[in-house]
């Protein structure tokens, strides 16, 4: 069991939360490219709001501890740990409650290379206890809009958690798989789902697209996002993301077990 006072020590000296490496520069350029709804901001949500870049500094104070202060435009972020343990109290509620109810879950993320393995451990709690982990759309291919132009990748799942793979890479089953924040595959998966007439999840869990195009499509959906990943806090404060967590989202991977415990405990899934 992690006490709270543990984990919140963690969270600063690991740099989940207090001064993390995201700097100031790239939140904003998020924000503005928010406002102007970019869609590789956006990550699959359709604001109901006209979201200005000053309204985007005021919201991610509100709900990330960041400075209020339009005018700070240099230095690195700061998450204010009291934030996260309260969010990762709401996300553990969720987890809770599906966990009870037996429910279909699917787990999704876009940072396989650092988030991979607390989600299958949320996975592996989950399928423990009787909740069916979905799996559909394995090896389908989804064609995602990078940097570098139109890319198709290819659906995989790695212990119950869904990812993408470039062509060519690690094979089915291997680590890590692409970053990306399109909602294209979780949109592909949820069809591929519906198609063969369901079970549909009663509860998505992960981050960037994964979590913002599920819950613009219905589905309760929580996750976790740093401070230069504004669509989730805008989809949690508008009603379509459940829970964001606010959190460095590419510290190393073992960084986040003490996460994984305390959420686990909370959601009285510990073993």
């Amino acid at each position: 069991m992690v006490s709270i006072g543990v984990l919140r020590e963690h969270l600063v000296a690991a740099r989940l939360a207090g001064v993390v490496a995201t700097t100031r520069e790239v939140s904003l350029r998020s924000y503005r490219l928010f406002a102007a709804r970019d869609p590789r901001v956006l990550m699959g949500i359709d604001p109901q709001a006209d979201w200005a870049a000053r309204d985007l500094v005021a919201l991610m104070a509100e709900k990330c501890g960041v400075s209020g202060d339009p005018l700070l435009v240099e230095g690195h972020d700061v998450i204010d740990p009291e934030r996260t343990l309260s969010a990762l109290d709401a996300f553990a509620a969720r987890i809770g409650a599906v966990a009870r109810r037996g429910g279909p879950v699917l787990l999704g993320t876009g940072h396989p290379h650092r988030l991979l393995g607390f989600y299958a451990d949320l996975a592996d709690a989950l399928s423990a206890v009787g909740c069916t982990v979905l799996t559909p759309a394995q090896g389908r291919c989804v064609d995602i809009t990078t940097r570098f132009g139109l890319r198709t990748h290819n659906l995989d799942y790695v212990r119950g958690v869904a990812l993408v793979r470039a062509p060519g890479s690690v094979g089915s089953g291997g680590e890590p798989g692409a970053h990306t924040h399109s909602p294209l595959p979780v949109r592909t998966v949820l069809a591929a789902a519906a198609e063969a007439g369901g079970p549909m999840p009663e509860l998505v869990i992960g981050d960037h697209g994964w979590v913002c195009g599920a819950g613009q499509l219905g589905y309760e959906a929580i996750g976790l996002a740093d401070t230069d990943d504004p669509a989730l806090f805008v989809g949690e404060a508008e009603g379509v993301v459940s829970v964001a967590v606010p959190l460095d989202d590419a510290v190393r991977s073992d960084y986040y077990r003490p996460l994984t415990r305390y959420v686990l405990n909370r959601a009285c899934l510990s073993q």
